[in-house]
């Protein structure tokens, strides 16, 4: 069980510090994306919970504190029909579905959307999607 914590102020925490907020959290419930506060001193501290293992997870001795100054970001996509393969590349994503290629950027934007006819493999090289269908293939730069 642990719970990986974005500090939401500018200061530099001490070593061991991970102890006093377990101690201060202790007893209380979090989840993965809410912000929790530690009361230190009379001030709130706030904190963004970036990962709950498991969520929700109430903290305890035990409980694995850590700090993190990065952030997680996640989005999810769904479909109609089942998702036969996702293939990650430099611009985005390509997913095929059936005979269909469907292209999204990063953001999860959908930039390219096609059926093909006796679809056989999807490749990807050098920012290009090579489609490979009956005796054609097709090149796609998004």
């Amino acid at each position: 069980m642990k719970v990986v914590l974005k500090p939401l102020f500018e200061a530099e925490l001490p070593a061991g510090f991970e102890d006093i907020v377990r101690e201060k959290l202790r007893g209380k419930e979090v989840k993965s994306g809410e912000t929790v506060e530690v009361d230190l001193l009379g001030k709130p501290l706030p904190f963004k919970v970036l990962l709950a293992e498991p969520s929700p997870l109430k903290i305890g001795r035990g409980t694995k504190i850590e700090f993190s100054t990065g952030e997680v970001e996640e989005f999810t996509l769904e479909f109609e029909g089942e998702v036969d393969d996702a293939i990650p590349f430099a611009k985005g994503l390509v997913l095929v579905l059936g005979s269909e290629v469907r292209i999204y950027n990063w953001s999860g934007q959908k930039v390219y959307r096609r059926e093909f006819e006796n679809l056989k493999k999807v490749r990807v090289t050098e920012g290009k999607v090579v489609v490979v269908h009956g005796r054609e293939i097709t090149v796609i730069e998004p």
